[in-house]
């Protein structure tokens, strides 16, 4: 028996050594320790040995498992490396030529604009605030003086799932829930977000645009800060020599309101095409928060003002790289993107 084991150890050792492949040395394993292999028919005949047989001969097939496992160990790790000796010898680097070219992308005109708006407000103080945008009736419209037959809601042509859930029209709830969040606190916060109205897509309106609101609420705010936020935010965003005028107009949720015009920035106000020859572009709404919204998220109105504004990416973006037509934000065409 054991002069059987060491005739196949030998042989074991020749085939190993002989093999040049991980596979062929992963055949050879199988072959002296598989299921078929001529241990196992040793193996199967120490039943007939005594006890003292069985112990020697048990010993010896355990070394020798063991001897074919080191043994392929080794011989692995040296095929191994010299399979990566044999690489370094016969593949070169030439490195004189130009390296493999990885294309970089860049952040969308709106994320852009976003961000630059966000950087310029947190500036002054501003803290970023976010809301959903599956959005209930109640902080859309009526906590906003927009309750249920006000004319004003015509504005809205809104994306219902329900009477009672929509998609959000504006940035404007998550005002609300920060004001019903914040229980009477000071507030300065700016709401970027996409909102959602049923517009037919055509070059100035999309179903889906993205808007910047922003809320200020204190014991003395006026509309002269109002003015002289607007104006820090047209001047960092449009040049310094830019000028802004309050027109008068109508929200639901401010009083007084007011529609904000900057002095066009590619003519200085002289008057050019892109303003229509009047030297004036309209960038934004805003106006001092309606007493009624103050009462409604729990601050009075007789202690308490606050001024809020809200403006459109598309358009802001559209105004800075002189754009003709929303839908080419939302069409994803890379000729499009790679100018920015």
């Amino acid at each position: 028996m054991n002069q059987k084991l060491k005739l196949l150890e030998q042989e074991a050792k020749d085939a190993i050594r002989g093999v040049s492949t991980i596979a062929k040395l992963r055949e050879v394993n199988s072959l002296y320790l598989g299921s078929k292999s001529p241990l196992r028919e040793i193996m199967k005949t120490i039943k007939d040995l005594t006890n003292e047989e069985k112990k020697e001969v048990g010993m010896e097939i355990n070394r020798f498992k063991a001897m074919i496992t080191e043994e392929v160990e080794i011989k692995e790790k040296q095929i191994q490396e010299d399979l990566i000796q044999r690489r370094l010898e016969t593949e070169e680097i030439d490195v004189t030529l130009s390296g493999t070219s990885f294309p970089k992308g860049s952040i969308h005109p709106l994320t852009a604009i976003t961000e630059e708006i966000e950087d310029i407000f947190i500036g002054m103080g501003y803290k970023i605030a976010e809301g959903p945008e599956i959005e209930l009736d109640t902080y859309n419209f009526e906590m906003l003086n927009l309750p249920q037959g006000h004319p004003a809601r015509e504005m809205h042509d809104s994306f219902y799932i329900n009477p009672n859930v929509l998609l959000r029209t504006h940035t404007s709830p998550v005002q609300v829930r920060t004001m019903l969040e914040e229980k009477g606190k000071f507030l300065k916060i700016i709401c970027p977000g996409r909102v959602y109205r049923r517009d037919n897509d055509d070059a100035t309106h999309s179903h889906q645009f993205m808007q910047i609101e922003g809320l200020v609420i204190g014991t003395v705010v006026s509309m002269s800060d109002l003015k002289g936020t607007l104006s820090e935010l047209a001047k960092k965003m449009f040049g310094e020599n830019r000028e802004i005028r309050f027109r008068p107009s109508f929200f639901p949720f401010t009083e007084p309101s007011v529609e904000v015009d900057v002095t066009c920035f590619k003519c200085n106000g002289k008057g050019c095409s892109l303003c229509k020859n009047t030297g004036w572009i309209e960038i934004l709404g805003a106006g001092m928060v309606h007493p009624n919204v103050l009462k409604m998220a729990g601050y009075d109105p007789d202690i308490y003002q606050g001024f809020a504004f809200g403006m459109g990416i598309e358009r802001v973006a559209m105004l800075r790289y002189e754009i003709d037509d929303i839908r080419v934000f939302y069409t994803n065409d890379v000729r499009f993107l790679k100018q920015f």
